[in-house]
């Protein structure tokens, strides 16, 4: 099928697609929602974060399917633990995506900076580890199974925000 006949198969689709990192989709969906933005998204599992590697093969598998189908595609994603892997990944496609390294950084704006300048130890409870906890911290870093982790996963937070 030609890129021209799937435009007209899929023409009622919005011109921009989001692939949307699992942890910041309610809200990235809820800010285009509230400003009308006509895009369609895309997600990428948030228990990704908890294996760093599988995020850049996984939002490649996504690019893959949507860019013939769209006329833009931006990945709203930070590294997240990549290691530079999903900037790879993306400049090959040839797609950009959101500024900066996690979604605590894109939550927090500049008093992210302030806050780990003031206390390095800090970890940051987002709405989406708040709403997830049971599956994402206690089942998806294994401390339900191995309670015993628990100190040696967070010996060096001195601080939660």
């Amino acid at each position: 099928m030609s890129h021209s006949e799937l435009k007209t198969q899929t023409s009622n689709l919005p011109q921009v697609a989001f692939v949307l990192c699992g942890a910041l989709a309610r809200e990235v969906i809820a800010i285009a929602r509230r400003h009308r933005w006509d895009v369609a998204t895309f997600g990428v599992a948030a228990q990704d974060h908890m294996v760093p590697t599988r995020i850049a093969p996984d939002v490649e598998r996504r690019l893959r399917e949507l860019i013939p189908q769209f006329e833009r595609v931006v990945v709203v994603y930070g590294d997240c633990g990549t290691a530079g892997r999903l900037d790879e990944v993306l400049e090959r496609y040839n797609v950009p995506r959101i500024a900066g390294p996690h979604c605590y950084e894109m939550y927090g704006g500049a008093a992210f900076d302030t806050l780990m300048d003031e206390q390095p130890g800090t970890f940051f409870l987002t709405d989406f580890l708040v709403r997830g906890f049971e599956g994402t911290v206690l089942k998806g870093l294994g401390l339900d199974r191995f309670p015993e982790l628990q100190d040696t996963y967070f010996a060096n937070y001195t601080r939660l925000v």
